[in-house]
C-alpha cells in the first residue's frame, strides 16, 4: 500500500484525499481511529474505511491511537476536481421534471433505498479490494452535471459502463445484498451490495436481478445482467458507491477500465 504519512510502519492508507475519494486503511488491531475527532469503525484486525463527497473541501484531521497509547495525528487537504458541466436549453418541461402522478412512487422508492443504506455490517469486506463489475465503454463519470433550461439538475454520482443488454454484472468486492428491486422509477432494476463499515455499492438500470436481500456474494459472483430499465437513453450499468450518506466515486478504487 502507499505510504500513509504516519511514522509507524504498521499504519497504511490506500486511496487519495480528493473529492469523491475513498480511503481504505489498516492500523494495528485494538487501535482507535478518528476523522475530524469523530470515531471511525475499526475491525478487530485494524481495517477501516472513510470517504469524501463530491463537493468536500478543506483540511481533514486523521488521528490514530495505537494500543501502546501513542497517538499520531496528520492533516490532509482534500484536492478539488474539475467536473464536466453540460448546459442544454429548449428542453421540454416533461423531461426536466417528472409528472406529478409518479411523485408517490418516487417517494416510496427513495424510502426503500434509504432503509437499505442504513445497514452497517461489522465485517470489513471492502478490505479484499475491488474490480470492475462490468466491462464496456465508460459513458458517464462521477461528478458531472447537466443544466436544463438554466436549472441545475442533481450531479451524476456514479460511473456509467455502456454495454449490450444482458451483459453479466458481478460483485466488485465481497458484500451482503441489502436491496434487490426489479423496477424502481428512476433506476429500474436496482441492487445495493454492502461491503461493511458503511461502504456500499449500488447498481442501477439492471435488466435482471438474480440475487435477493440477505445473500452474501464473493468477489466476482454474478448479481444479474446489465440493462436499460428506469429512466435511461440506452443500455448501461450505473455503478455508484456510498460511505454512509457520502456519495463517493467508485472509479477511484478500480482505476482505468481494462481493455
Amino acid at each position: 500500500m502507499p505510504s500513509s504519512g504516519f511514522a509507524e510502519d504498521n499504519v497504511s492508507l490506500q486511496g487519495k484525499f480528493i473529492q469523491g475519494g475513498i480511503i481504505i486503511g489498516k492500523a494495528p488491531g485494538g487501535s482507535k481511529v478518528f476523522l475530524n475527532q469523530e470515531a471511525i469503525k475499526l475491525s478487530q484486525q485494524g481495517d477501516f474505511v472513510f470517504g469524501f463527497g463530491r463537493d468536500a473541501e478543506g483540511i481533514v484531521e486523521l488521528s490514530i491511537q495505537t494500543p501502546d497509547g501513542k497517538t499520531q495525528t496528520r492533516n490532509y487537504e482534500i484536492k478539488k476536481r474539475d467536473y464536466a458541466i453540460q448546459r442544454i436549453e429548449g428542453v421540454a418541461q416533461k423531461y426536466v421534471s417528472p409528472p406529478k402522478e409518479v411523485a408517490d412512487r418516487i417517494s416510496r422508492d427513495a424510502q426503500i433505498v434509504a432503509k437499505a443504506r442504513m445497514e452497517d455490517f461489522d465485517e470489513p469486506m471492502y478490505a479484499k479490494g475491488f474490480i470492475w463489475p462490468a466491462h464496456g465503454r465508460i459513458s458517464g463519470v462521477y461528478g458531472s452535471q447537466r443544466v436544463f433550461n438554466g436549472v441545475p439538475k442533481r450531479p451524476h454520482f456514479g460511473v456509467d459502463v455502456a454495454a449490450p443488454v444482458g451483459t453479466p454484472v458481478i460483485a466488485p468486492a465481497p458484500g451482503i445484498v441489502t436491496l434487490a428491486e426489479p423496477d424502481l422509477y428512476y433506476s429500474g432494476g436496482t441492487i445495493i451490495l454492502d461491503h461493511g463499515h458503511g461502504l456500499s455499492s449500488t447498481f442501477l438500470h439492471m435488466d435482471s436481478v438474480t440475487v435477493k436481500v440477505g445473500d452474501y456474494l464473493a468477489q466476482g459472483e454474478k448479481l444479474g445482467t446489465l440493462g436499460a430499465t428506469g429512466r435511461v437513453t440506452g443500455p448501461h450499468l450505473d455503478w455508484r458507491m456510498n460511505w454512509f450518506k457520502e456519495r463517493v466515486d467508485p472509479e477511484t478504487l478500480v482505476g482505468p477500465m481494462p481493455n
